[in-house]
């Protein structure tokens, strides 16, 4: 299984970016689905993540207020919303499953099974 974000590109300071992620086949209401971001010489960090429950969300300091992440249970999309966009919001965005994330480990790596290819967001005038 192999998760694909999409949806990145260049965006001027401001404005607003919407990323899907297809589950490609995984049950949404079993795995939750996190967003995380690696920017160039930085590590990979936690962005987001919606729970299996779709109750819980959680959000990076950094993007509260901006970020938005949802579920789409009709087309079983998770898509990350991405508003004022910020130049050090730039990064390779990537979307990840995992059906043991709690709380405690939510913004870490190991609590994600599947993970796919990145999209890359890039935040300039």
């Amino acid at each position: 299984v192999q998760l694909q974000a999409s949806g990145g590109g260049l965006v001027q300071p401001g404005g607003f970016r919407r990323l899907p992620c297809p589950p490609c086949g995984l049950p949404l209401d079993v795995y939750a689905i996190g967003w995380f971001r690696q920017a160039p010489g930085k590590e990979r960090e936690g962005v987001s993540c919606i729970s299996s429950s779709n109750v819980s969300t959680y959000y990076l300091d950094s993007v509260k207020g901006r970020f938005t992440v949802s579920k789409d249970s009709a087309k079983n999309t998770v898509h990350l919303q991405m508003n004022s966009l910020r130049p050090e919001d730039t990064a390779v965005y990537y979307c990840a499953a995992g059906h043991s994330v709690i709380t405690s480990n939510v913004a870490s790596q190991s609590a994600y099974s599947y993970w796919g290819q990145g999209t890359q967001v890039t935040v300039s005038s």
